[in-house]
């Protein structure tokens, strides 16, 4: 099994480093630690079948962009319907 750092898992998911330790902490990763230089290092163990299921369950960021900006948009458009309301009621007092 190959071993990677955290840090280097997390890049090559596009993941936090943070999100990573969590997964370490609650098992979904296979991790050891090593002593280097008088330091406990975590490394992830690399097997294809756990790959398989972090690949399955991360969101794409395509999609966490998209839902972000259907989200604005209807936002946007409520704010213009607000602002086109008060501008015709300015325009009845006048």
């Amino acid at each position: 099994m190959e071993k990677v750092s955290i840090k280097a898992y997390a890049v090559k998911h596009k993941l936090s480093i943070f999100n990573v330790m969590k997964m370490v902490k609650t098992a979904k990763l296979k991790s050891t630690l090593v002593e280097e230089d008088g330091k406990e290092v975590t490394y992830i163990l690399l097997d294809d079948k756990i790959e398989k299921e972090v690949a399955k369950s991360i969101v794409p960021l395509s999609e966490r962009e998209s839902a972000t900006i259907h989200i604005e948009l209807r936002e946007l458009r409520i704010a213009v319907q607000e602002l086109k309301n008060e501008i015709e009621k300015l325009k009845e007092i006048h």
